[in-house]
């Protein structure tokens, strides 16, 4: 998640990255397998996949025919026998292009418009415009995609605001428990994320109307379906504390057919991955009625320990080997040359000033031994400017999937199936964990995280923060944010404290759309700091910047704040 420096090598020096030798050694069978060629119309000529079945092992008599039934030759055929049709409801596994099941998104795609079409797709983000699920909507084939990142895909984004495409955003957390809770037969639950936003109110735009009839006038209602408001309680127990809280219901996700990738699959189904590949698979595979698991290796009965099974097979109802490329949307690496010991800050220009500002004053909220979150783009620079006796024993949690995210690997050790949220090739320290997207945000949900530092586009002297969307113009989606923000854990927002034109962007109200309400206990920009009263709903001048003043900070702000007793002059840069 971060580049090696000075301040760093010590935990590089501990760092290993964790290959798949590493995790796949003494294994108790060698493995021979046998190619089978594809059938010649399934793939266009710039595939190449084949499909192999091991053939070395004996299977015995009473289990082969059962277990192995599942098994299918090629994506196509286990498509056919899932019974996929127009208007089903596709759920499909990965992160961004990480843990993908491409053999069968291409075969659906082969199988064209007119057989598969309107479908709606359950996948947190749409891959990239060529590859993953991002294909079949270049075919046309989606009619609705439920999820919660547009990510890198420009097609999804350019759909989706011209009227062509519906999407339904959902928070990261809030996606993985409905596929969670829909393979656990719980019809529906409730959760804090999302509380006062959008997703709770019913203001999301799932529709736009087609890009013809859109005015262009501030202020016109271009939207031609927005999504329902939820019903709301409020609890009172040991979570919330005395006070209570308040939370929204969200319906489980039931798809006709799940389509996941594992790393391993055995011939009874049961599943195995590698790294961060395992993200939401699991969870599409339990929601499935029909699910589908395209795998690297096809390995017997007995291979796995019993405690080393990720997924139980009694969830999968095809297997199918394939042996796709695996792509990398972000390879980043790190230098083995020796860092300098000290970053020139001279010779930035008054932009590149201006972040560093603020991200270093930010890894000053990180203490040894916290359980840390960091949002992608600025926030995910802060562990290189901590104290090495910190950096020594912070947790970086990816809710992707890994807790105990390390340094970007060396050029030529970067793996597709360890990335970060952020999709950057990362690696991980001694005593990391792996899990899946619902494990994930069940840690984040369930106060497990310390702190989280998240980039934002506008805060408000409630606390309340606005980072996902830009109705009309811009859209990325919330990601994991809502949920971050929500969980009761403290929350630091790091932005420059004015847009390009000089418009503050700490404001009384927010003007765009919130990720969360009342949830920011801090403020860091470029000019200051803010402590937030989430109580009393006022901000508190505590740090001055590199020698802002009082009457700078005035000017800059378009809400009213408090100037602390104990106010700090501090240097940064």
């Amino acid at each position: 998640m971060f580049p090696r420096t000075r301040l760093m090598r010590s935990l590089i020096n501990k760092s290993k990255l964790i290959n798949n030798n590493q995790i796949m050694k003494n294994k108790p069978y060698y493995l021979h397998t046998k190619s089978i060629s594809p059938s010649s119309n399934l793939y266009n000529n710039h595939h190449t996949p084949t499909y192999a079945l091991n053939t070395k092992h004996h299977f015995s008599s009473s289990t082969s025919s059962s277990q192995s039934s599942k098994i299918y030759p090629d994506p196509k055929s286990a498509i056919l026998a899932s019974g996929l049709k127009s208007g089903d409801t596709l759920l499909s596994g990965g992160f961004g292009i990480c843990g993908i099941p491409s053999g069968c998104i291409d075969a659906i795609a082969d199988m064209g418009n007119d057989k598969i079409n309107n479908l709606t797709v359950v996948s947190n983000n749409c891959g990239i415009d060529s590859w993953g699920n991002g294909i079949m909507l270049g075919n046309k084939q989606i009619k609705r995609m439920v999820s919660s990142y547009v990510g890198e895909n420009a097609i999804f984004a350019e759909q989706y605001l011209n009227g062509e495409l519906e999407v339904e955003f959902v928070p990261q957390g809030t996606l993985a428990e409905k596929l969670r809770a829909g393979g656990a037969g719980i019809p529906a639950f409730y959760t804090p994320t999302g509380y006062a936003t959008w997703i709770q109110d019913g203001n999301s735009p799932i529709k736009y109307k087609p890009k013809s009839e859109q005015s262009s006038e501030k202020g016109a209602d271009n939207i031609l379906l927005k999504s329902t408001e939820k019903p709301t309680a409020k609890f009172t127990n040991k979570l919330t504390g005395p006070e209570g809280k308040d939370y929204v219901l969200e319906e489980a996700i039931i798809g006709d057919v799940a389509i996941i990738k594992a790393n391993q699959c055995d011939t009874f189904g049961n599943c195995k991955w590698n790294g961060s590949s395992r993200n939401f698979n699991p969870d599409c595979a339990t929601a499935g009625k029909f699910t589908i698991v395209e795998c690297e290796e096809i390995v017997p009965l007995g291979y796995f320990k019993p405690e080393d099974i990720h997924l139980s097979g009694a969830f999968v109802n095809a297997i199918v080997q394939t042996n796709y490329p695996k792509k990398i949307e972000r390879v980043t690496t790190t230098t083995r040359e020796k860092a300098e010991t000290e970053m020139d800050f001279t010779n930035m220009d008054e932009r590149q000033k201006k972040r560093f500002r603020i991200i270093k004053r930010a890894a000053q909220e990180l203490t040894a031994g916290m359980v840390v979150n960091l949002g992608i783009g600025m926030p995910t620079l802060v562990p290189n400017f901590v104290a090495d006796e910190v950096a020594n024993s912070i947790w970086l949690q990816s809710e992707n999937g890994i807790l105990g995210c390390g340094p970007y690997p060396y050029p030529g050790e970067e793996e597709a199936d360890l990335i970060n949220a952020g999709k950057e090739t990362v690696t991980m320290i001694p005593g990391a964990s792996l899990f899946s997207s619902s494990q994930s945000f069940g840690m984040i949900r369930g106060g497990h995280v310390d702190i989280t530092i998240l980039g934002a586009m506008e805060v408000s002297s409630n606390g309340d923060i606005a980072n996902w969307i830009i109705p009309g113009a811009f859209v990325k989606g919330m990601g994991g944010a809502m949920d971050l923000v929500s969980c009761g854990s403290k929350v630091i927002a790091t932005l420059e404290h004015c847009d390009k034109k000089g418009n503050s962007k700490i404001k009384k109200f927010c003007d765009l759309p919130l990720t969360g309400k009342n949830v920011v206990s801090k403020i860091i920009t470029d000019l200051c700091v803010f402590e937030v009263d989430l109580e009393n709903h006022k901000l508190i001048l505590t740090e001055l910047i590199d020698g802002q003043t009082i009457d700078d900070i005035k000017k800059a702000t378009e809400c009213d704040f408090d100037i602390a007793d104990n106010l700090q002059n501090v240097k940064v840069l």
